[in-house]
């Protein structure tokens, strides 16, 4: 399924690093949120046996997510497997395997951008949604880390953009 989707023309404006940039920005949010909910007391009474564990389990599949999203971000940007194996702590063949299938899914989403659900009537975008739609994620992100006081377009500044037809990528060097 090639079909065209409708934020083509806004992915287009994002290089795939900004884009894996994007997936891991949206995913640190999540670990962010989530540990704030374990720093507040004052409802403990209310949470159930087990509860705190539940939650910190919680903030560690997210992180794990987060760190699936930084392998996929450097191999984006350019980083070698020997360098992310370093930062690890493991040899590059080690560092591959546990974000194989990471990389798989997020490679063969760019060629197929829809797979159908169950019922065969509905497209499921494959791109996770902060790559799906990058412009609003990029805005909402922005937002985002105004409000933790992290920075004014904290997230969008950075993002490696791709050249625009009016733009020559060869403008600008010596």
């Amino acid at each position: 399924m090639t079909e065209t989707t409708p934020y083509d023309a806004d992915r287009a404006r994002f290089t795939r690093e900004a884009l894996a940039r994007l997936v891991l920005c949206d995913h640190a949010v999540d670990v962010a949120e989530s540990a704030k909910g374990l720093v507040a007391t004052g409802n403990d009474p209310d949470t159930g046996p087990g509860g705190r564990v539940s939650q910190a389990l919680q903030l560690v599949e997210l992180a794990e997510r987060a760190l699936a999203s930084a392998v996929i971000h450097e191999r984006e940007r350019g980083s070698s497997w020997a360098e992310i194996a370093q930062e690890l702590g493991v040899d590059a063949a080690a560092a591959r395997g546990p974000f194989a299938a990471d990389l798989d899914a997020w490679q063969t989403a760019f060629d197929v951008p829809y797979r159908l659900d169950e019922t065969g009537r509905k497209r499921i975008p494959t791109l996770p949604t902060a790559a799906y739609d990058p412009a609003w994620t990029r805005t909402h992100l922005d937002r985002w880390a105004s409000l933790e006081r992290i920075g004014d377009e904290a997230v969008g500044s950075g993002l490696v953009m791709a050249a625009t037809e009016e733009e020559d990528p060869a403008e600008g060097t010596a």
